[in-house]
């Protein structure tokens, strides 16, 4: 969401002012603890023999003490807004003295309900305020908190919770607390061939996604996979040892969520308790505790030694009893992963030289992590609680993915990040107060492993398996320096402010303010290293492999307007009010709205370059075209905020019988997401330090071009850097540089979600059947501006009568001209059945499982942010079938994940994880022939993962514990073993996606990406 920082700097500042007065007035009275998203919830009514007796009630925290008071009304209705999420107990005060229930457990972001009789059990004696009276069969007169007693109010939310068992007990490979969030509803978890894993909800892009941890959103402004700590990383976002649980929302958040528009992932951390807790563990696997990559290229060579070390500890405990406690851990990652380099289109290392067949074969690229957080919670009065944590990430390694692209490639990580938060929670009889400060820094900065030019080899001719078959083309080898050298990054405050209040009966009303300042920043030098390009099909000189004659060369040059490190200084606020009403006993309404918007100065204020709007409004090809430049040429005044971010969240539960057992739930909501910094940024970059292209007349058949200043005859001097500067030279003022250019009126990306499902329980089980409806609106993408000189997009071939677009009329003096827009949408159906079954003491397994069908269809390919075969979306541009609704690429159509743990004799633990899901879909866009062109789809599921259907991986651990019984009753050494991918399925990711070939939708080589060969990993750990 864009504020135009000079027409509005007097609106910018009423609200800054009225922010820092409401604080500081906030301050004098009350303030935070857990931020609104993550905290929990508790309310119900307390009779006794059908009568309201009770005075007041008193929630308290066994592990810390923690303590809360709240009025009983004359109804008997009680409310606790804004809990850590923890184990409670309740003390019920009435005329005959204090009532105590037994232990009950509140999950992170539950609104629960519960209602008792005092007079459920005999009367026991009255007790003291915070008498510990409860446990087990020897509870006395204490009331009982069964599970069909406490019961959750989730409105038309849909998701999922993940517990804290379920982090420490299921099998993974990576200790990334986020790949269990994938048992909600429409939820994926995507690890690629890089090791980088990402979050995905139904149709819609990762960008999308949202974390809160302790209330604080993650968000990455300014790259593309939702938070930081998730984009071109085999990194963690956080240390697993310090994460308590989190909930899973894929659609229907309340109003306090913000910038998110498919997944909502909030998590809360774990705290010190009144008892000394600590642990550590070691995780290790080698190259000999798994099996072979499946490459069927490079069977008979032996596998490459890797390894994988994971290791860390965690200390919490009391500062002083019942008053102040810390918790501290260090999680570290040393990895040597496998990488496959194998020639592109399938192609045979025989073809290659012998110069160049070493490039092939396993090799390994390392990473390192570490990650640290700290926290310190102080409870001064009954009715205060502060809190203070902090988070630093460091990660250094390199980036160097399975592929065709050579060792020498590779590119050097470099990340860090920090964050902190201070909250401060105050509560009164009826109302609570929480206001936090958080700052977060975050530097991502890959940078070339060596400097020097690359080399692509791009074949085009006869195909060397099949000589007599069709010609093939595609990248076969990529060497020399890496393109990739970049510095983005975020740095700012936050201050935010929830108050809640309960004093009318039936509500709970909330409401909140959150104010921004971020500093943004992208430094994009990609192509430092040129790249040339060559077809070592062509053959001039009678030569078997063409290496000497390239037909191409980009290479960056900073001879545009500005400064190629572009830097915003953002203001973002938001606004919400929520009511959760209980209307009767059975049908609760959760009734929310909030708005929001953010400046990004970058955008409003920039001015397009003289000679750039020069060359477009003197440019008669774009005269009368289907589009109006003036609507891309900004002034640094015309640009305006957009102020429609009002955001609906309606929810409901209706309880189908007295005990509350079954209840009916849905809702409506409309989510805001953001404009992603890293496209907006472009306008001003890519005309700083932009990426050059020359063609070269070669005499290649497969590659030509007409002679311009950007396409010249060979000369071997361009090779080399003086090369390179004659060939800018020869380019006029503008040198040929490419223009990108977002429209004046950009809004900002949003959904709207429906759902409606039941949910119920059968004993210890947790059915849940339902329905939701997304549609995604308003994603930006770059379309091509180009033009002929009669304003036509098509372009005719004058031999097939096929249409193509204009690449060849740039804006005169320029490259192309690039123009972004809002104009993708998603839509994604869902059906879905889950069923859950929690670990009890008294029942110790658990099991839980989620199978979702989804029909998703995308008006552009998954993940692309480029449309070049349409002049624009369609509707008002004279081609009203211009880029058609097409099944997504992204969503496979069936989805089932199941996982579960069960304690087993003489101290083991057994817990697994099974997925399996449709094969991959790809669709390809079609453009049609004839004068009135239009697309059509050509897509169908991928062949499968050879002798079976479909993605299919049973992952199971067993852990063996040995109690010591030294230092406290609870110290115990554990020893496991995981075994990830048990039936070694090979999960290829690699398809032939061009429909024109023979070969679509088959196996392109034998990569699995992320998904491991069967694998064992090894730990040890202790724990007190």
């Amino acid at each position: 969401m864009m504020f135009n920082t000079k027409s509005s700097r007097g609106l910018r500042l009423h609200f800054a002012a009225a922010l820092l007065i409401g604080t500081a007035s906030a301050a004098l009275i009350a303030t935070p603890a857990h931020a609104q998203v993550s905290a929990a919830s508790l309310r119900g009514t307390i009779t006794e023999g059908g009568e309201a007796t009770a005075t007041s009630v008193t929630i308290v925290e066994t592990a810390t003490g923690y303590r809360r008071t709240a009025p009983v009304s004359a109804n008997g209705q009680y409310n606790f807004p804004s809990l850590r999420p923890g184990t409670y107990r309740l003390e019920v005060t009435t005329p005959s003295g204090v009532r105590n229930t037994d232990t009950f457990t509140l999950q992170v972001a539950q609104n629960a309900q519960l209602n008792f009789d005092l007079a459920e059990t005999a009367p026991e004696t009255a007790s003291t305020p915070g008498e510990d009276i409860t446990g087990g069969d020897d509870t006395g007169g204490a009331i009982i908190v069964t599970a069909s007693k406490l019961q959750s109010l989730e409105g038309g939310e849909v998701g999922a919770v993940v517990s804290q068992r379920m982090i420490e007990q299921l099998p993974q490979n990576n200790r990334n607390f986020l790949a269990f969030a994938d048992i909600a509803p429409g939820v994926q978890f995507i690890t690629g061939s890089n090791g980088n894993s990402r979050i995905q909800g139904g149709a819609q892009d990762s960008r999308t996604v949202n974390i809160y941890i302790d209330g604080v959103g993650q968000k990455d402004y300014v790259l593309k996979n939702g938070i930081t700590g998730q984009d071109s990383t085999q990194g963690n976002p956080f240390p697993q040892l310090a994460v308590g649980e989190y909930r899973v929302i894929s659609s229907n958040y309340k109003a306090e969520f913000d910038q998110v528009s498919s997944v909502a992932i909030t998590a809360v951390t774990k705290s010190g308790t009144n008892q000394f807790h600590g642990e550590g563990f070691f995780d290790f696997t080698n190259q000999d505790l798994r099996e072979k990559i499946p490459d069927e290229v490079f069977n008979s060579r032996e596998k490459v030694k890797t390894k994988d070390m994971q290791f860390g500890g965690a200390l919490g405990g009391p500062i002083i009893k019942d008053v102040a406690h810390f918790f501290v851990t260090y999680e570290g990652k040393r990895q040597q992963v496998p990488v496959e380099i194998t020639p592109g289109t399938n192609f045979p290392i025989s073809y290659f030289p012998a110069e160049y067949q070493g490039y092939f074969g396993t090799t390994n690229r390392t990473f390192n992590e570490d990650l640290y957080f700290g926290k310190i919670d102080i409870v001064p009065t009954a009715s205060d609680l502060f809190e203070f944590s902090g988070k630093y990430r460091n990660e250094s390694g390199e980036n160097l993915n399975s592929g065709s692209s050579a060792r020498e490639t590779l590119s050097l990580v470099d990340t860090k990040e920090w964050r902190g938060l201070g909250r401060w929670q105050h509560s009164a009889d009826t109302w609570i107060n929480d206001f936090k400060v958080a700052y977060e820094d975050v530097h991502w900065a890959p940078q070339p492993d060596i400097f020097e030019p690359g080399s692509i080899f791009v074949y085009d001719g006869p195909n060397p398996n099949d000589p007599g078959g069709d010609s093939v083309r595609g990248t076969i080898l990529r060497i020399g320096g890496s393109p990739n050298y970049q510095n983005k990054g975020q740095k700012g405050w936050t201050v935010s402010d929830d108050f809640t209040y309960t004093g009318l009966v039936g509500h709970t009303i909330k409401a909140g303010v959150k104010a921004k300042w971020v500093k943004l920043n992208a430094e994009t030098l990609n192509n430092f290293n040129p790249q040339y390009t060559y077809n070592p099909a062509f053959n001039p000189g009678g030569g078997g492999f063409n290496d000497t004659i390239p037909y191409t060369v980009q290479f960056a040059a900073n001879t545009g307007n500005g400064d190629p490190v572009v830097r915003s200084k953002n203001f973002q606020l938001g606004l919400y009010l929520q009511d959760d009403w209980e209307v009767t006993d059975r049908l609760t309404l959760n009734l929310g709205v909030r708005w929001d918007y953010e400046e990004t100065p970058s955008y409003l204020n920039f001015v397009t370059p003289a000679d750039a709007v020069a060359a477009l409004t003197n440019w008669p090809n774009i005269q009368n075209t289907d589009y109006d430049i003036n609507d891309y040429i900004s002034t640094g005044n015309n640009r305006h905020p957009f102020k429609g971010a009002w955001q609906p969240r309606l929810g409901f539960t209706y309880e189908l019988d007295d005990a509350g057992r079954f209840a009916v739930f849905g809702g409506y909501g409309r989510s805001y997401d953001r404009n992603q910094f890293d496209f907006l940024q472009q306008e001003i970059s890519t005309g700083a330090f932009t990426t050059r292209t020359f063609n070269f007349i070669t005499g290649d058949p497969a590659n030509t071009c007409s002679p311009s200043a950007t396409c010249v005859p060979w000369d071997p001097i361009y090779l080399t850097e003086e090369g390179r500067q004659q060939l800018l030279a020869g380019t006029g003022p503008a040198g040929a540089r490419e223009l990108h250019l977002v429209n004046n009126d950009l809004k900002v990306p949003y959904s709207d979600q429906f759902s409606l499902g039941v949910r119920g329980r059968f004993g210890l089980w947790q059915p849940e059947i339902g329905y939701s409806h997304i549609e995604s609106h308003d994603g930006f993408a770059f379309l091509l501006g180009n033009r002929d000189a009669n304003g036509n997009f098509f372009i005719y071939n004058a031999t097939t009568g096929e249409p193509g677009a204009p690449f060849g009329f740039p804006p005169p003096g320029f490259g192309s001209l690039l123009i972004g827009k809002n104009g993708i949408e998603t839509k994604a159906d869902s059906a879905y059945f889950k069923v859950v079954k929690d670990y009890t003491p008294t029942s110790p397994w658990s099991f839980n499982a989620t199978y979702t069908y989804t029909e998703a269809v995308e008006n552009r390919q998954f993940g692309e942010t480029f449309a070049f075969d349409f002049p624009d979306f369609g509707g008002d541009n004279g081609y009203p079938d211009s880029y058609p609704f097409a099944r997504s690429a992204g969503v496979r159509k069936h989805r089932l994940v199941m996982t579960g743990s069960v304690d087993l004799p003489l101290a083991f633990a057994l817990s697994g994880k099974f997925q399996i899901a449709s094969p991959p879909y790809f669709a390809s866009f079609v453009r049609t022939g004839g004068t009135n062109p239009s697309l059509g789809v050509i897509s169908n599921e991928a062949d499968g993962n050879g002798d079976r259907w479909g993605l299919r991986q049973l992952d199971l651990a067993l852990t063996k514990y040995f109690p010591l019984h030294f230092v406290t009753d609870e110290t115990q050494v554990r020893l496991r073993v995981d075994v990830i991918n048990v039936f070694n399925d090979r999960n290829y990711v690699n398809y032939f996606t061009n429909p024109n070939e023979d070969r679509y939708l088959q196996r392109n080589g034998y990569g699995v990406g992320g998904n491991p060969p069967r694998t064992i990993k090894l730990t040890a750990g202790f724990s007190f």
